[in-house]
């Protein structure tokens, strides 16, 4: 834990450290429904210079007067086994820290590095370099968790009751609660099979929920769902944090981190771009987007160039090591 409080001051963006109080008053009044805010507590999780590089074939081919073919010498090198590689930057010199009590929503466009940042930090895939301190073991809810397809909702809410180290008197008691906040009526007994894929996806977040862990990683898990839906993950979330936990959610609908996060952070290409209050970090990657699939580019070149010198601004000692 001293760790974590020696790297924290320089890596929490004031808005954060704030919870996002930042907000002018009347910016306040005029947005839209915002994460439920609690207290924030000691450090939980540091990134620090984190990159992820894989590197992946490409094609040995030449493109030569509208026909392809192989040059001599790389026909050659492929005989010998050899081919040509790239190297992705599927996370790139990426830091930031954050504290108990903060739900933070990554956002981006696909391939931005989302998905592997959250798989990283649970300990799934091993950093190219950097590091990463968490003050507990991350636990990892993803669209693909393991259920049981030919059981009930109900018997894999118990196996996994009693995966997670509860005793079966606990799993008695938990199971109604559980079952509420899947809010999946009658299917809670029929095969996981029959479910969809948003279905499946509640039930996992319920399941994880009740084990109230310190640090809960959300990939793709509630994207789908009602409002009445939305409400019951946000609140139970909101307990989570409030007995000292810290929660990531990555999604491609950037308006649930609006309503369902207090921080955001942006990844472009592997690079951090943004990182503050989840209302505003959420907003400007939804407008670069849109200029994005308006093919306005040059404007949205712009603009996340402006995310990226609002990011210097409030990192200066990190953005310029």
């Amino acid at each position: 834990m001293s760790d974590l409080d020696s790297e924290i001051g320089h890596l929490v963006p004031p808005d954060a450290a704030e919870a996002g109080t930042a907000d002018t008053e009347d910016a306040a009044r005029d947005a839209p429904k915002k994460g439920i805010e609690v207290p924030l507590g000691a450090p939980s999780v540091v990134v620090r210079n984190l990159c992820v590089h894989y590197k992946v074939p490409m094609s040995a081919r030449d493109d030569i007067g509208g026909h392809r073919r192989l040059s001599r010498g790389r026909r050659l090198l492929r005989r010998l086994g050899w081919s040509a590689s790239v190297t992705v930057k599927a996370v790139d010199d990426v830091s930031f820290a954050v504290r108990s009590g903060e739900s933070v929503g990554v956002v981006g466009h696909n391939g931005s590095g989302k998905s592997t940042l959250l798989r990283v930090i649970a300990g799934l895939e091993t950093p190219t370099s950097g590091s990463i301190l968490a003050a507990s073991t991350p636990s990892f809810l993803g669209v693909n968790a393991a259920l049981l397809p030919e059981l009930s909702g109900r018997e894999n809410v118990r196996i996994g009751l009693l995966a997670m180290g509860k005793s079966p008197r606990e799993v008695r008691a938990a199971m109604p609660e559980v079952i509420e906040l899947a809010g999946i009526g009658p299917s809670i007994h029929l095969p996981m099979k029959t479910y969809s894929s948003g279905m499946s996806a509640r039930l996992r977040f319920a399941i994880a929920a009740a084990a109230r862990p310190e640090i809960l990683l959300i990939d793709e898990a509630l994207a789908t769902g009602d409002a009445a839906s939305k409400d019951r993950s946000e609140a139970k979330m909101a307990e989570i944090r409030e007995h000292a936990g810290t929660i990531f959610l990555v999604s491609h609908a950037a308006q649930t981190i609006e309503e369902m996060c207090t921080r955001a952070i942006w990844l472009h290409q592997g690079e951090l771009v943004a990182d503050g209050p989840a209302y505003e970090t959420a907003r400007a990657y939804r407008w670069w987007a849109w200029n994005v699939a308006k093919g306005e580019h040059d404007k949205a070149a712009g603009l996340l160039d402006d995310a990226r010198a609002r990011l210097r601004q409030s990192h200066p000692t990190e953005r310029n090591s």
